[in-house]
């Protein structure tokens, strides 16, 4: 068997634990354990997450529901640095290709 020791118990927890140890006649070991095992023999309650911690906080004040805003259609980003222009045509890319001569020059 393991062996157990205690330290820096308190005088007044000592003194607890020896009369009721004296209570049922057994020893302050004995009863330390009897102690140890009733505390140990209690199902484990779940831990709930950070989130749900905060929901369970909070639930009392009632949900907030935000509007969703509506989006705007993302944008199609050009494509740089290519010379293959014709690749990307009726994709509804908009292509820059560096190599043509800027308009108006």
């Amino acid at each position: 068997m393991a062996a157990l020791t205690v330290r820096d118990l308190d005088d007044p927890l000592k003194r607890r634990l020896r009369l009721r140890a004296a209570a049922r006649n057994r020893s302050m070991a004995k009863e330390a354990r009897q102690i140890l095992r009733a505390a140990l023999q209690e199902p484990l309650q779940p831990t709930l997450g950070l989130g749900a911690r905060i929901r369970a906080r909070f639930a009392a004040l009632g949900g907030v529901q935000l509007p969703i805003e509506a989006r705007e259609p993302v944008r199609s980003s050009p494509v740089l640095a290519t010379r293959n222009v014709g690749d990307f045509e009726g994709t509804g890319v908009v292509v820059v290709d560096p190599w043509a001569s800027a308009p108006g020059t």
